[in-house]
């Protein structure tokens, strides 16, 4: 009987999807202000590395859009990027995770996947799927793998081997007569950062290694997570909605393993939400990576209240190689960052800016923009930010992300439903001043810095 089921292996196809083609800001900035804005995201898609390791029995092809068309930009488009991978590797199954702005891309693939063959079964995960599923029901989608769901997706591969009915998979929804069936909770979910952890499989990107780097580094990045989950729960952000506010700490053996592996990335971006938050375990870590003889430059989310409580921890982070801080900033006012519930003070910003240079951590600054902003608060914010330089700064637009508490909050005032705009680029609201004119305006703050670089 093994012999036979291993007759069956799946032929599975996972695409990255490509990134949205709006950037408001970029389109209207000032000319000067046009190298320091983001055009795109870049690094490996971890999750889908995960989910070809927790499939690797079967034949899988990952294949990375974003990759492929920064590294021949004159790529063609997607449905005849797509028409080359289907006859030529002739997929059972196509697989993607979506965030938000890259729904409409996620879902233009598996049109073009079921036009050219209707039989092949399409499956959509990542944070979209996880939030919003019922998106998903007038789609050319078979299943939504809610969650962290590399497991989930092995046993709907397992399902589809055997010809089992897909409701014995629990913790998917399925279409069934056109509706999308939930299939009910499962008994038990995998402990995905302590004894369940997949390594991720990054052998099906070397075509992409040298894309994957950032602003002027010559090595090439990835992403490695030390944790999954946040435990604040900030109105803005989608991950602590997307963990049901838990926090789950990766164990530290396997982490220190997927160090040592990874040779070929000489940049490691922690993924997390937020890295600091049990402390004695990460200064557990960077003891065991100057102990083990790691060598990375990291990069990593620390908060700035985190930073100013605990000095001593960032002077040892530095020591074994943090060199860039995302810091989320988010707003110079009190009454802002209180109704955003970031639990923190702006005072504080100066703090950390100051305990982060002391330690040769170049700092990239992260503010948010509200879509009522008017002259004033614009000129407030440049004269703030201005007093606070840091060698990165990024200006980005606050944005309702379907989800989120922030979206229920505001969800009357939105005006553009197009989700490829909701990258925090585009704003998505009604604006105080003219579009234009508040797209130029946050255009000009990304001026105020130090550095010549973006990251």
């Amino acid at each position: 009987m093994l012999l036979l089921l291993r007759l069956k292996l799946m032929k599975i196809l996972l695409i990255n999807t490509p990134r949205s083609p709006y950037n408001a800001i970029l389109d209207h900035a000032p000319e000067e202000a046009l190298p320091f804005i983001h055009r795109k995201l870049i690094g490996p898609p971890l999750g889908l590395l995960t989910v070809a390791a927790a499939v690797k029995d079967h034949d899988v092809l990952v294949w990375d859009t974003k990759g492929e068309y920064d590294l021949h930009p004159n790529t063609p488009p997607l449905a005849a990027m797509l028409s080359n991978l289907m006859h030529s590797f002739q997929p059972q199954v196509v697989g993607t995770t979506v965030i938000t702005s890259e729904m409409n891309a996620g879902m233009d693939i598996f049109r073009e996947v079921k036009r050219i063959d209707p039989s092949v079964v399409t499956v959509a995960g990542g944070l979209h799927a996880t939030l919003c599923p019922a998106d998903f029901k007038h789609t050319d989608t078979d299943i939504v793998c809610p969650g962290e769901s590399a497991y989930t997706f092995r046993e709907v591969i397992q399902a589809l081997e055997m010809e089992k009915p897909l409701d014995s998979v629990k913790n998917i929804f399925f279409r069934k007569e056109g509706e999308l069936i939930y299939s009910g909770l499962p008994e038990k979910v995998p402990d995905l950062a302590g004894k369940d952890f997949l390594m991720p499989d990054r052998s099906h990107l070397q075509r992409w290694i040298e894309t994957y780097k950032v602003g002027k580094s010559p090595f090439p990045s990835t992403y490695v997570f030390t944790s999954l989950g946040c435990p604040y729960k900030c109105t803005f952000c989608s991950i602590w909605g997307q963990f049901k506010g838990k926090f789950h700490q990766r164990e530290m053996e396997s982490l220190i393993e997927e160090l040592k592996q990874i040779d070929e990335y000489p940049v490691v971006r922690f993924s997390d939400a937020n890295t600091i938050v049990d402390i004695p375990f990460i200064s557990t870590l960077f003891d065991r990576i100057m102990q083990e003889g790691i060598h990375k430059t990291f990069v990593m989310d620390i908060r700035a209240d985190t930073a100013v409580k605990y000095p001593w921890l960032i002077e040892k982070l530095a020591r074994g190689g943090l060199k860039v801080v995302i810091c989320g900033f988010e707003s110079f006012r009190d009454e802002e960052l209180k109704k955003y519930r970031k639990q923190s003070k702006a005072a504080r910003i100066h703090e950390a800016i100051r305990i982060f240079e002391e330690n040769g951590i170049m700092i990239r600054g992260n503010y948010v923009v509200p879509a009522d902003y008017g002259y004033h608060d614009f000129e407030a914010l440049a004269e703030y930010a201005g007093k606070h330089r840091v060698v990165y700064a990024g200006y980005t637009i606050l944005t309702p992300m379907p989800g989120t508490k922030f979206f229920q909050e505001v969800k009357e005032e939105i005006i553009d439903l197009d989700y490829d705009k909701y990258n925090f680029f585009n704003c998505v609201m009604k604006t105080r001043l003219s579009l234009e004119e508040f797209y130029r305006s946050v255009g000009k703050l990304w001026l105020i810095k130090k550095g010549d670089d973006v990251i």
